[in-house]
């Protein structure tokens, strides 16, 4: 009895350990991120120190930098933030719904969904009806997209290996479908749609901003509030079900929450691929592998990942400004590569 008690007790102490390790981890994370949002919007062709950006965001300026702080920097700031975010915590719910770490929303093609719906949208339906709807197209691309994954893949429930393989298939015929999309558009039209596929926070405005923070803002606590199952699916749907967890009904909700998340980050920056590969990585190594915490460091890695490659493509190579989804692509290729090696036993 004694020592079931010091057992017991010294689980506490471990969980209470980990618990404070992560909210010093999230707390170091969001520091970061308001870091970031500053000294981001103080670099480019003219630099404008950190005070001054302060001051021009809060009002107290002299109005020498409003047009660039507040028009051009802060709001591409802003929108590179969050839609790293998206979608790391878009790919953070897809491996631990598929239990896979070569799981996210580009390689299983929910964001080809989005992609495809967005360019036939440009194609066929620009000057027609509102550009507004483009984010809604975005959404429907990639939620149509993931029903044929699941259903596909469904057999007495979902497989998570099933789901991987039948998603990479439907990746490859959303590319194609994508690629005949833009034969079929203007070349004027055909050379935004290249950019915009390889991902790129270009251009942004605050409509992109206000367009995905109501989406996150809804989303992630939904998502916190289902992913504490994914604990308990981790050990195999039986034992999950045993455990009192509606398994498909508690996936299907997560993957609605990841489509969400994926689809409205490629309708404001397009195809950013692998920060959603790599974030949730990033994360397991920070934290573990209870999936509230998990998730909120995915959000926050990924918001970093994809302010850094848009800071890199904006400053480095200036005149020009590079896609940052050149950038996430050189870094995630090789390390989704590494991952097939690493994991080559399990296929």
């Amino acid at each position: 009895m004694r020592k079931m008690i010091t057992f017991r007790n010294k689980k506490d102490t471990l969980s209470l350990q980990m618990e404070r390790k992560s909210l010093l981890i999230i707390g170091i994370c969001m520091v970061l991120v308001l870091i970031a949002s500053i000294a981001g919007t103080s670099v480019g062709n003219d630099f404008i120190s950190p005070l001054n950006v302060l001051q021009t965001i809060f009002g107290l300026g002299a109005g020498d930098h409003d047009f660039v702080v507040l028009t051009l920097r802060l709001p591409r700031v802003l929108l590179s933030l969050l839609v790293g975010a998206a979608l790391g915590m878009s790919g953070a719910l897809l491996q631990g719904i598929i239990r896979n770490p070569l799981a996210s929303p580009d390689v299983i093609g929910i964001t080809g969904g989005a992609a495809v719906a967005t360019v036939g949208f440009v194609t066929l339906l620009g000057g027609t009806i509102s550009i507004k709807l483009l984010p809604l197209f975005a959404i429907m691309g990639a939620m149509i997209t993931a029903i044929i994954i699941y259903l596909l893949a469904w057999k007495k429930g979902v497989s998570p290996i099933r789901l991987v393989l039948i998603g990479i298939g439907v990746s490859a015929i959303t590319g194609a479908g994508t690629t005949f999309m833009l034969i079929l558009s203007p070349f004027y039209t055909a050379g935004q749609a290249y950019i915009w596929l390889t991902g790129s926070v270009y251009g942004a405005s605050w409509t992109d901003v206000r367009t995905i923070i109501p989406v996150i803002v809804i989303v992630l606590p939904l998502a916190i509030w289902f992913a504490r199952s994914l604990n308990a699916q981790e050990f195999g749907d039986d034992l999950a079900t045993g455990l009192g967890v509606t398994v498909q009904r508690h996936r299907s909700a997560l993957l609605l929450c990841s489509v969400l998340l994926a689809g409205v980050a490629v309708a404001v920056a397009g195809t950013i691929g692998f920060v959603g590969l790599i974030a949730p990585h990033i994360a397991r190594k920070l934290v573990g592998r209870m999936f509230g915490s998990m998730l909120i460091v995915s959000g926050l890695v990924g918001a970093l990942l994809v302010f850094a490659a848009d800071l890199i493509a904006r400053t480095v190579f200036l005149p020009l400004d590079v896609p940052a989804g050149v950038f996430t692509a050189g870094v995630g290729a090789p390390f989704f590569l590494y991952l097939l090696f690493k994991n080559r036993n399990q296929f």
